[in-house]
Parts: structure tokens; sequence; C-alpha cells
């Protein structure tokens, strides 16, 4: 029996269930940490650039974890891989929630992203082995029900939690969510992935970690430290360098770590640099939005989390109907409306002051979800169609590899551009003859806003036209199987369904 035929015939409700909320368990853990930093910085007597790591550092292993996992997915069963990818998140978790000082607490957090990173790209690979092409997208949108909820709900829950208990309660309430996903795992969660004995690229490995490792990071710095910065410019140039012998390498390389010939897919490299513009976009209300609202009109992390929350849930809504939609008409027409109704209220931050109204933020935040809510997993879904079956676990690994330096690099844009333009605004009303120094940076500040706002509409402006090239693809013919090198073990599958 084939691959395709044996996964078709498991019970799919089961699987996905646990391995969507595993997902949303992860996301929210990674987006509850910036509500609670001022008290880490408080509690533990730090700086705020020293508690910082406990975001950057998680987001580093992510991002230097995910390219390894096409490997990892190859290699171990769907269960082996997701049981310990919760048993890590689990330890974190335990091991954060009772650390006594702040380094206890980073490695707590490093641990926790150890097993998080491996997640997602998991679940998109058994979503493309176990589900027929005609109803992914529907699926896909179940999926993004959860990445969207876990972000709009970190900022509220994280919160509440602050202002009735201490900051340990926020992993303490992880360990047994971790608990109930790994339980239910080792029950229903069946293999649908044929494993294979594959020899890992170690030079491959270690070259994309020093790549993405140091690329992260200098992106990461680039917002605070500056873009001329030793520091930053050292980094920066360290990660492309790597990241060019790691593309010859890889092109070369007969088990590759990443295979990056899934860029001779034409859908599926269009999709990705729609991806990498569309991420910048999205970053901008998760970024921008909140310095706003906390930093230059006083609102507290509850009050933003507050007023994002129900864009997020409609976002929510319409992601798994915006799935259904893309089974039937496919990405293209989802894609330009849903970027269009994102430039149209993104255009309504541009013009923002010291006096807009919160229903204002709220409704124009809304509608900005609401447009991700139609583009978002339909483009990513319409590029990874196209990958042949052997390609599947290498283009999830790749697209969330691609998301997560998007991510990154829109960050660092956007926070630079922020400062830049504040400074120069700031000078200018200087000029102007205003002496108040708490209006001046006020006023400077919203107008540096309102400027990368205009920047988050071009990347939008530059998805929209690259959305009318998307057409429907079938999947392409199976690429062959890697053949064995000498010396290495030889591949042998184990069939889906197969129970450790």
């Amino acid at each position: 029996m084939s691959e395709r035929a044996d996964a078709m015939s498991i019970k799919k409700g089961p699987i996905l269930f646990i391995m969507i909320l595993g997902a949303f368990i992860a996301i929210l853990n990674q987006t509850i940490m910036t509500v609670a930093l001022p008290e880490l910085i408080k509690d533990f007597a730090i700086a705020a650039s020293t508690a910082q790591w406990l975001t950057t550092g998680y987001m580093l292993v992510n991002g230097v974890l995910v390219p390894v996992t096409a490997y990892l997915m190859q290699r171990f069963t769907t269960r082996e891989l997701f049981l310990a990818s919760m048993v890590s998140f689990l330890a974190g978790s335990a091991i954060a929630a009772a650390a006594p000082g702040f380094e206890v607490l980073l490695a707590g957090r490093l641990i926790q992203a150890a097993g998080a990173g491996i997640i997602m790209p998991l679940l998109m690979n058994v979503v493309l082995v176990m589900i027929p092409e005609e109803k992914r997208g529907g699926v896909m949108g179940l999926i993004g029900l959860s990445t969207v909820l876990a972000p709009a709900v970190g900022p509220v829950y994280a919160g509440f939690m602050l202002e009735h208990f201490s900051w340990r309660s926020l992993f303490y309430v992880m360990i047994p969510m971790s608990v109930l996903v790994a339980g239910l795992s080792l029950f229903y969660l069946k293999n649908v992935t044929k494993r294979m004995y594959l020899r890992l690229d170690g030079v491959g490995m270690a070259v994309s970690t020093l790549g993405f490792g140091t690329l992260l990071y200098g992106f990461s710095r680039a917002g605070t430290a500056g873009w001329s910065s030793p520091e930053v410019l050292g980094t920066l140039l360290t990660g492309a360098a790597a990241l060019i012998f790691f593309t010859v390498h890889q092109l070369r390389s007969r088990n590759p770590l990443l295979d990056l010939k899934a860029f001779r897919y034409s859908m599926f490299s269009l999709t990705t640099v729609i991806n990498i513009v569309v991420t910048i976009v999205m970053y901008s209300d998760m970024i921008l939005l909140p310095l706003y609202l906390q930093n230059m009109r006083s609102y507290s992390a509850f009050d933003t989390g507050m007023l994002m929350l129900p864009g997020a849930l409609l976002m929510g809504l319409l992601m798994p109907l915006s799935g259904k939609l893309f089974d039937r008409i496919g990405a293209k027409w989802l894609s330009l409306a849903g970027i269009a109704i994102t430039i149209i209220t993104t255009a309504g931050f541009v013009s923002l002051t010291e006096s807009t109204s919160f229903m204002y933020l709220m409704l124009m935040s809304a509608g900005r979800r609401i447009g991700m809510a139609l583009f978002l997993m339909p483009v990513t879904t319409a590029g990874l169609n196209q990958l042949p079956a052997t390609l599947h676990a290498h283009g999830t690994a790749i697209s969330n590899t691609v998301k997560q330096v998007a991510g990154a690099i829109g960050t660092a844009l956007l926070v630079t551009i922020l400062s830049s333009r504040t400074q120069t605004h700031a000078l200018s009303l200087a000029a102007e003859g205003l002496r108040d120094q708490a209006q001046l940076i006020q006023k400077a500040s919203i107008a540096g806003m309102n400027d990368a706002y205009w920047v988050v509409i071009a990347c939008g402006v530059i998805g929209l036209a690259l959305s009318f090239f998307i057409r429907k693809t079938k999947p392409a013919a199976l690429a062959p199987e890697p053949e064995e090198e000498k010396g290495s073990a030889s591949l042998l599958p184990i069939q889906a369904g197969h129970k450790l």
C-alpha cells in the first residue's frame, strides 16, 4: 500500500486537533513574553537590553532550528518528532516557572523554543501528506485560526495574569497544557509520513546555524543598535557569507539539509517572495501599533491587547472560510482582494495624531486583519501544492524559514524607519519653535510612525502586483527518491500509520 493510500485511511480529525493545539500553545507562549518584560526587568534588576534576550533568544533558536526540520521530518516518525517537541517544550516551561534567576529563565525559554520550532513545519508537512490537494485549503485555514488567535489572546491573557499573579504563572499554565497535548499524542497520534534513514548533512547544518543565526541576530539588533553599528554589520555580513556558502553546498549535496530544488517550481518561488513582503505587512500590526498605543498614547498592555482582540477574532473566524474558498477558486483572487483590503485599511494609519480615537484604531486594525485572513494561508498553500511529495518536507521548512527571516527583517526595518524619521521630525519641530520636550517627542514619534506605515503600504503594493501572477497548479510529477550514498545507511521506509 502506498504512503498516500495509508495516510488517507487514517482518522485525520484527532491528529489535526492534537497538532493544531500544540501549535496554538507554542505560538501563545511566544507572544506573552513581551508584556511580561517590564516586570521581569524589575524583579531581576536587569537592563532592558538583557531582558530582550528572552524574546530575541527564542526567535534565534526557532530560526536556527526550522531549516533542520526537513531532515528531522524524514529521519523520525511523526509521533516521535511531535512527542520530542512537546517534551522539550514541557521541560523548558518547568525550568522557566521555577527559575531562581534570569540565566535559568533564559535557559528555559531556549529549551521551549527548541520544541516549538519543530511543531509548525511538522504540522504543515502532515497536512500535505494526509490531506488531498482539493481539501487542503480548508485545513490550512484551521491552522491559520490557531496561529492568529494565539497572538491575539497572548497579550490579553498575559496582561490579566500579571495583574493578579506573579510572572511565573505564565509558565505554570503551560505545564498542564503541554502534558495534555503530549498525553493525547501518545494515544491518538499516528505516523503519516515515510521514514528514511538519511545521512545528516553536518556541514550544511553547521553553516545554516551560523548563517541563519547571525542573520537573525543582526536584523534583531539593527532596530536598536543602528544599521551602521559594527556589531550589526559584522553579523549581517557573516550571515550573508554563510548563507551563500550554504546555498552552493546544498545545490551540490546528494542529501541536502534543505533541498533548494523546490525553487525550480515557479508557483512555489512566486508565493515565497509574496510571503516575504506580506510578512512585513503583518508584522506592522504586531510591532508599530503597540508602540504607538503604549509609548506614544500611554495605553496599558492590556488595553493594547483588547484593541487588537476583535480584529484577531474576526481573522480567526474568516481563515477557515478563506481556506474553503481557496479550495474552490484558488489563491489569486483571494490574495488580490485580501491585500487590497489590507492596503486600504493600512492607509488609515498614515495620519495618526495624539488624539486618534480608540474606536477608530480598533476598526482600522480589524479591517487589516480581515484582509490578511483572505490571503495568508491561501498564498502559502498555493506554493506548497505545486511541489512533488518528495519535496514536501523541504518546502514546509523553506516556507517557515523564509517567514522567520522576513519577520526579523520587517521588525528591524520598521523600527529603524520609525527611529530615524522621529529624529528628523524632532529637529523640524524644534526649528519651528516647539520647546515643550514631552510634546515635541510625542509629535515627532507619531509623525515617524505615520512614515513607517507608508513603507508598510509600499510592501503591500508589491505583494498586490505579484499576486496577479498567481495561478492554480497541480502537484508536479514525483521527484526521484534520494539515492543511497556509499557508506551510508540504506533508505528504509516505514509505512504511514505504523505505530511505535
